[in-house]
């Protein structure tokens, strides 16, 4: 499976969906594996209850697989508007015709990102069926999923699959394994309560309280911008930015971002910088000018070309909008007209030609009240499509609060580092701040939930923020039943918080790397299911767990003498991480069914999740000694920096978040 993905990333999907996936050896491979597993769990004479549904569960997933692929039909078919149809794009013919009535798409108030797509159609008996993203219909065995449309809105393309028979037999295999993976870790007599009860024998408790963040900044020339109160009110207007409405210091971060590397340059606000390239920006790009040479060509290629839009048909849609896309900077012509009746481009127009003039004549009082009345113009011509007020008030909170990240990162690691090398008292300071970013994160990760109107969990920048909060969140919970399972390193303690503090730095340093895109955007149409919380959080939770293990096994290969105690801990960890991984990689293919009318596709995303699994089961199923069972945990966490990174930024697919 690992060399088909590779394979893949230079052949094609195609090609391995035909010569390794679909493949008659590899079915064989699979039957030979399945047969061989009932042949040894029969020989070993299993009889717990637990044990036998769990892999039970498995072989009857791999029987509902095999039926689905030698029984089952999937096919595509295309629908125009008032042209009966029932031929898919395979040349198979149903047994009924579709008739197409409409095909609409719903956008999200205020922009043009697409919120769900939808298929009205009759069928020859005049039942009328709909189908949209996640809302499947059903007719004479025959399923129907929102595949595509037309550029002309006039056709639509609808997924059809019948397999009657694979999906109940596939279904009753994942209720039992879900049933089995929980029941394993609840079992009075299995060997995880068993590994329980002998470490909640002697625990011991600990209180850990609060510790503060500090930063500095550097002055730079003297450049012509608005004061900061004047452009902290600019800052608030709402515009339509990567199709989302939002406060326009959302943009300007991101736009001095692309220009300095962080949200701020020098003693200027992000609102300052944008409004100095507005406004004085000729100015503004000779000092960059000067701070570009020397670096990459294509970098200040880009640099160059965003100023240049900004200046001549900014990329920003001043909100609420009409015909045109694009605001230019025009010097004033015409006043400002008393009351305005309509939503009209001209007015923000006009309004831009008024604080142009009045910013060069350094008139910030009169400026000041015209960003008022906008905004009140905004607020009131808005209507459903601007943000709430309080998600207004959380994203310019969250806005000050991601500038902290970076600093956050580089204190995680920096002390973890430095807790390694020093005594007790670094220790202590590590779990202070421990905790302390636990909760800096937890704040953040809701800031970012109460503003997109979902849980944060649809990208990499995003599940990079969860992971290091649940790597966080386990390690405390982990500290206040105190073990006192520390590594000597250089003849000095380190302890749970040390590492993982090390770890969840790294985690938000990978999270401010250039390839992870930190820009808020609604859902695509597809994952606005319930399922995506369910799916992404138990995979989440597992990698977290997974990556706890990954700690323990390096602090056990330091140091030889704690091995068989942190084999104890770390087995703690990995049954729950199996169960969780279980259930969001199934939950994944239910959701996939639900969707699209196919629950295994061999993403890659979905093989690597799928090798994950079955390594880490491996120590499970053979004890070995203590220091060989580290070894081997922190190999194996090697599958997951694959199904993580490897997959969203080498070999890609439907999964990944490049």
């Amino acid at each position: 499976m690992a060399a088909a993905t590779i394979v893949e990333k230079f052949e094609g999907t195609p090609f391995v969906s035909s010569n390794f996936y679909g493949s008659w050896w590899f079915t064989l491979l699979w039957a030979l594996l399945t047969a061989t597993g009932i042949f040894y769990f029969v020989k070993r004479r299993v009889r717990r209850a637990s044990t036998i549904v769990l892999h039970a569960a498995f072989v009857i997933i791999l029987l509902g697989a095999l039926i689905t692929h030698l029984t089952a039909y999937q096919g595509v078919i295309h629908l125009r508007k008032d042209m009966p149809s029932q031929v898919c794009t395979d040349g198979q013919t149903l047994p009924f015709t579709l008739t197409l009535q409409e095909f609409s798409i719903r956008y999200h108030d205020g922009t043009r990102a697409e919120a769900d797509y939808e298929s009205v159609f009759l069928f020859d008996d005049k039942r009328q069926g709909t189908v949209s993203m996640n809302n499947i219909c059903s007719y004479r065995g025959y399923r129907f999923y929102q595949s595509g449309y037309d550029p002309d809105g006039q056709g639509s393309y609808l997924a059809v699959n019948s397999d009657p028979w694979g999906i109940p037999v596939t279904y009753l295999g994942y209720g039992l394994l879900f049933l089995s993976l929980i029941w394993m870790l609840i079992d009075p007599k299995g060997t995880y309560r068993q590994l329980l009860r002998h470490y909640l024998q002697g625990r011991t408790a600990m209180v850990i309280l609060f510790c503060c963040l500090v930063a500095n900044s550097h002055a730079t020339n003297s450049l012509h911008t608005l004061p900061r109160e004047t452009a902290d009110r600019f800052g608030r207007l709402s515009v339509v930015y990567n199709e989302r409405v939002c406060p326009l210091q959302t943009y300007a971060i991101d736009f001095t971002k692309k220009l300095y590397g962080k949200s701020y340059y020098g003693d200027y606000t992000a609102e300052q910088v944008l409004t100095g390239y507005i406004f004085w920006g000729d100015e503004w790009s000779k000092d960059l000018m000067s701070r570009l040479e020397g670096e990459d060509l294509s970098k200040t290629n880009e640099k160059l070309q965003l100023i240049t839009l900004l200046r001549h048909g900014t990329p920003l849609r001043i909100f609420p909008h009409t015909q045109r896309e694009h605001t230019t900077w025009y010097a004033p012509t015409d006043p400002i007209p008393e009351t305005v009746d309509t939503l009209d481009q001209q007015y923000i127009q006009l309004i831009f030609n008024v604080l142009y003039e009045d910013a060069l004549k350094g008139d910030y009082a009169q400026m000041d009240e015209l960003l008022d009345k906008m905004k009140k113009y905004q607020q009131k011509n808005g209507g459903t499509s601007l943000q709430s007020a309080t998600a207004e008030k959380a994203e310019r909170l969250y806005n000050v609060c991601q500038a902290w990240l970076s600093f956050l990162f580089m204190l995680c690691l920096g002390m973890g580092f430095v807790s390694m090398l020093k005594g007790r008292l670094f220790q202590l300071a590590a779990r202070l701040l421990l905790v302390v970013s636990w909760l800096f994160l937890t704040v953040l990760l809701v800031l970012r939930w109460i503003i997109v109107g979902h849980i944060p969990m649809s990208n990499g920048y995003e599940t990079m923020l969860l992971l290091a909060w649940l790597i966080q969140l386990i390690v405390i919970l982990s500290l206040l039943i105190e073990t006192r399972q520390g590594v000597h390193f250089q003849g000095r303690p380190c302890g749970a918080a040390t590492f993982s503090l090390l770890l969840s730095g790294f985690f938000l340093l990978v999270s401010h790397l250039s390839m992870m895109n930190p820009q808020m955007t609604h859902l695509m149409p597809v994952l606005q299911s319930p399922l995506l919380c369910l799916h992404v959080s138990m995979i989440m939770m597992a990698y977290a767990l997974l990556s706890i293990t990954f700690l323990y096994g390096i602090t056990a290969l330091l140091n030889k003498k704690k091995a068989q105690q942190l084999q104890l801990l770390s087995l703690l960890m990995l049954y729950p991480a199996l169960t969780c991984l279980g259930i969001g990689i199934f939950l994944g293919a239910i959701w996939a069914n639900i969707s699209w009318g196919t629950y295994w596709s061999w993403d890659p995303k979905e093989v690597w999740a799928l090798i994950t699994f079955m390594v880490y089961a491996i120590p499970l199923h053979h004890r070995k000694s203590p220091w060989g069972y580290h070894l081997f945990m922190t190999l194996a966490f090697l599958t997951i920096l694959m199904t993580y990174f490897g997959v969203n930024y080498f070999l890609g697919g439907m999964h990944s978040y490049a």
